[in-house]
């Protein structure tokens, strides 16, 4: 099992940024594809950015350019970099872990794009 501490979330202004942190319990990076999803209300879970083992990064189109997944191996911390948010990106973020058929969840973090 892991456990995943979620933060950064927040209130920010179209156009500005933020940055989302997810700390595991354990070393998992190794072994897992870590990455976001997101969940706007009334919406479905939407997949937004994924790095695996190797350093490969991948991006849904509607963020590719403007967000940045990174990841520090030593603090078993998986970043989300934010910039140019508009207010479309509102929506709880969620990050996970999978490998295989193996899916572990953070509990979100809101974050909410509004003048």
């Amino acid at each position: 099992q892991v456990q995943f501490v979620e933060s950064g979330g927040g209130l920010v202004q179209p156009g500005g940024s933020l940055r989302l942190s997810c700390a595991a319990s354990r070393n998992i990076f190794s072994n897992y594809a870590m990455g976001w999803y997101r969940q706007a209300p009334g919406m479905q879970r939407e997949w937004v950015a994924a790095t695996n083992s190797g350093d490969t990064t991948n991006y849904a189109d509607s963020v590719k350019g403007r967000f940045t997944i990174s990841r520090d191996n030593a603090k078993n911390t998986v970043y989300l970099q934010m910039s140019s948010l508009k207010p479309e990106d509102t929506a709880v973020y969620y990050c996970y872990a999978q490998r295989s058929i193996t899916t572990f969840w953070g509990q979100g973090t809101q974050v909410t794009v509004s003048s």
